[in-house]
């Protein structure tokens, strides 16, 4: 499976409770709202335990990541 594609499936069913959600790879995720601070956590949990790479937690911001592209790309950069 695609990263993007499982970070996608994970924000829709597991913090948006929306499955059916339209979420693009550029759509942003933090500066429009749609993802709080505490789904930040949720969400670097699941990528850390999903893709065996790590998260610090001074990186959960918009300015590290604010798309699935972007997210994608760290994961992609950590694994190499």
């Amino acid at each position: 499976m695609e990263i993007e594609t499982a970070l996608s499936e994970y924000i829709r069913t597991q913090v948006l409770k929306r499955p059916r959600y339209e979420l693009g790879d550029n759509d942003p995720l933090i500066s429009s709202g749609l993802i709080d601070s505490f789904h930040l956590v949720d969400l670097s949990l699941f990528v850390e335990e999903a893709f065996g790479v790590r998260i610090d937690d001074t990186e959960l911001n918009a300015e590290t990541f604010d798309t699935l592209s972007e997210l994608a790309d760290l994961i992609r950069q950590r694994r190499a």
